[in-house]
């Protein structure tokens, strides 16, 4: 770009100078910031481990209570169809929760972050497909952003990534599928504390049987409220309640599947031998490719562990996958068979009489505690994803609690647990059944993934630049299996399926909304921008005087004047002696180096002292409380002005063949000039800082069509006007904050 210096006392010269950005020296640095999964050694790998057994594994862990009763909900015609049926599902649980996800997909993390927004911003960081143009040159020089340019030889990449920055189309369709993808996992974390807790407290009805189904749903209900009101602790603390509990769980269930193995029919480990599924298809036809509907609330909640991820890290997901939690729950699923071999009438409630008489009780009381447990899994994930929707511009403005000091990733947002859970006691009460329910589920499970495996895809090709023949294995192989199970769970539509497509049309037209008017306004400013170089003229025209202070005018834009400024001089001819045209930016990347966070230019004369300055933050960061942010803005403003005043000093030196060393004067006379500077820049913070902020009243143009006025005029309206405000997300304090209204005509 094209800065205009005005030079500093002991400088005879103005010069144009060629730079790329202001902030030259701080972007250059490199940050020391690491994943909290990703160091510390053994002890903390293992404190992790045993943490995500209680954050992630919950669902899959309680899937065993509605699995096969979900598969044979006609009952059990042929005693070989329960060994079609165990192999379906040990091989189910081999290819998807382990081979997929824990040993491929974990490792298209983010920087630490997992989730469809995580595979979307990796994708992003790697070509341009987001909406809103604010990239820029500076951002690939963040530390934690990690791209590396397609190299030539690599076509593939190269092709790839020309065609997603190229058509509008494949940006608009990446957008949709991953806001999808995260309405799923919405949908997901509502439909999960329902099965679960329903399932698990259906089990009383063994030992009471006059306990009406009416009476199990309100016995449900407060268990759900219980749940959703612990969430406020935060992961650290629910996970550390819920560790023990569900690790005593895991080997309660595997010693029960191995009990019932030992006891009624040691020969269910032919199912194995995947011929079982074969033979099971021949057998039952259209029936079998119907049933697969229930073999896959097996993986239930899998896609926790990935979206859960920037609680933990890949290795102590692994560890405790591989070692707690696929041998006990495989155990499980092989002793149930082994039972329903020999009492094949039991199968409507197979987990809890297949437990032997004198452990019923413990178990289910465990089985309780767990199915409150494997809501939590969802929940986490959830939270987490939503965190990066809404700092990508994606979801409207709600408030997001950082629960952990130590982990950065563990969030909860109170407005949207509310409404989960209000959800969840709903369909409870509506559906009072697990088999409607599980209806629901399965579509939520399989949606969300394939979505991560058309995400993951992209990846490969476009990222990790993996060979052709192992990308095309792993797509073939899992949509494959995937789009079987979708198109069995499909057929039980009517019967609850409805419900996540019901709930992810209501979220999607949130998000597709939102972020259509964030876009929409992006775009309406950036055509409305006054350049920076006009900024004199407009001042003068205005007769605009300074006044004592530090004004901050926060405005999306990246680049120029926000047309808020020009309405601001004219309504108030006033400005702060020192003034910002201020942007919070959020990268594609979990975490920003606070080192790198600010990006400064100057905005006309330096004796205007008008900055433009972009403070950037990965969607994983938390925003400074007001008078933290105000210190680290006054330092680094501060070093900005010391920065340009020895960049402009070296350049005319370089250009007269006069080194600052052999004029003593340059050099006095630039210390004296920067210490006033400085001395002025915190003079002027103790008087006190302004908060700007453009009241932007977004309206639909007179020739719109009456859905975009609907769109624009009323539902933006009402989520805008209804939700968390601007100066709330950035803690703003209410009595240094002035609005200035606008109206923009979209």
């Amino acid at each position: 770009m094209s800065l205009e210096v005005e030079n500093p006392p002991g400088i005879e010269t103005t010069k144009q100078l060629k730079r790329q950005d202001s902030l030259y020296g701080d972007a250059e640095k490199v940050s020391s910031f690491k994943h909290h999964g990703s160091e510390g050694g053994w002890s903390r790998l293992l404190h992790l481990a045993f943490q995500s057994i209680g954050i992630i594994y919950g669902d899959v862990g309680t899937s065993p209570l509605y699995a096969i009763s979900s598969t044979f909900p006609d009952g059990i015609k042929n005693h070989d169809d329960l060994l079609g049926v165990l192999s379906l599902i040990l091989y189910t649980l081999i290819l998807i929760p382990m081979v997929k996800y824990v040993f491929i997909v974990l490792y298209a993390d983010d920087n630490g972050d997992g989730g469809t927004f995580a595979l979307y911003s990796l994708i992003s960081r790697h070509a341009k497909v987001r909406l809103i143009p604010n990239q820029q040159a500076e951002d690939a020089m963040v530390s934690n952003y990690g791209i590396e340019a397609p190299n030539s030889q690599l076509r593939r990449a190269q092709w790839l990534k020309q065609k997603l920055e190229s058509s509008k189309a494949a940006k608009i369709g990446l957008f949709t599928i991953t806001i999808l993808g995260t309405s799923m996992v919405m949908g997901d974390g509502t439909l999960t504390p329902a099965i679960s807790v329903l399932s698990a407290v259906s089990g009383i009805r063994e030992k009471v049987p006059s306990l009406t189904e009416t009476q199990v749903v309100w016995i449900s209900v407060p268990i759900l409220f219980a749940l959703f009101s612990v969430q406020r602790y935060g992961t650290d603390k629910v996970g550390y309640s819920f560790a023990p509990i569900i690790t005593v769980w895991f080997f309660l269930i595997a010693a029960i599947g191995m009990y019932n193995l030992v006891v009624h029919e040691i020969g269910v480990l032919r199912a194995f031998n995947p011929m079982y599924i074969v033979d099971y298809f021949r057998r039952n036809g259209k029936e079998g490719w119907v049933s697969l509907g229930g073999v896959i609330l097996c993986v239930t909640g899998t896609e926790g562990m990935y979206a859960d991820l920037s609680h933990f890290s890949i290795k102590a997901i692994q560890i405790s996958f591989s070692t707690v939690l696929l041998p006990s729950v495989a155990l499980c699923y092989i002793g149930q068979t082994a039972y329903l071999r020999k009492f094949p009438e039991s199968v409507a409630d197979t987990f809890f009489r297949s437990i032997p008489e004198i452990m019923f009780w413990p178990t289910f009381i465990i089985a309780i505690l767990s199915a409150i447990i494997a809501s939590q899994a969802m929940l986490s994930g959830a939270f987490a994803i939503l965190s990066k929707a809404l700092s990508l511009g994606c979801f409207p403005s709600v408030q997001v609690v950082h629960t952990s000091k130590s982990y950065a990733g563990q969030v909860y947002i109170p407005e949207v647990n509310f409404l989960m859970g209000l959800a969840s006691i709903i369909v409870t009460i509506t559906f009072r059944t697990t088999t409607e329910i599980g209806n629901a589920y399965g579509i939520c499970v399989v949606t969300v993934f394939s979505i991560t495996t058309h995400l993951t895809t992209i990846v490969m090709l476009l990222v990790w630049r993996k060979r052709f023949i192992f990308i095309l294995l792993f797509y073939v192989v899992f949509s494959s299996i995937e789009l079987i199970y979708l198109s069995s769970i499909l057929t039980k539509f009517i019967q609850g399926g409805y419900l996540p497509f019901c709930f992810s049309l209501v979220l999607m037209a949130l998000m597709i909304t939102w972020h259509y008017v964030h876009v929409m306004k992006y775009w309406y400013e950036l055509d409305h921008i006054v350049p920076a170089d006009e900024v004199t003229a407009l001042l003068e025209k205005h007769e605009v005087r300074r006044i004592p202070g530090v004004g901050l005018l926060y405005s999306d834009l990246v680049q120029g004047i926000p047309p808020v400024f020009p309405r601001l001089v004219q309504r108030i001819p006033s400005v702060h002696s020192v003034f910002l045209f201020m942007s919070i930016k959020h990268l594609p990347i979990p975490h920003v180096a606070p080192v790198e966070r600010f990006l400064f230019r100057q905005v006309g004369p330096r004796e205007h002292r008008m900055f433009r300055c972009v403070a950037r933050y990965g969607y994983s960061d938390m925003l400074e409380e007001s008078v933290l942010f105000k210190g680290f803005l006054t330092e680094r403003l501060k070093m900005f002005i010391q920065e340009e005043a020895v960049f402009a000093t070296n350049s005319t030196a370089g250009d007269t063949q006069t080194s600052p060393n052999e004029d003593g004067n340059i050099s006095s006379d630039l210390d004296l000039w920067v210490k006033k500077e400085k001395q002025m820049i915190d003079t002027e913070m103790e008087r006190g800082v302004v908060y700007l902020m453009g009241e932007a009243n977004v309206i639909a143009g007179p020739n719109s069509s009456a859905a975009k006025k609907i769109v624009v005029d009323h539902v933006y309206t009402f989520l805008r006007k209804n939700l968390t405000e601007g100066e709330k997300v950035l803690s703003i304090p209410k009595d240094q904050l002035l609005k200035v209204g606008i109206t923009y005509e979209i």
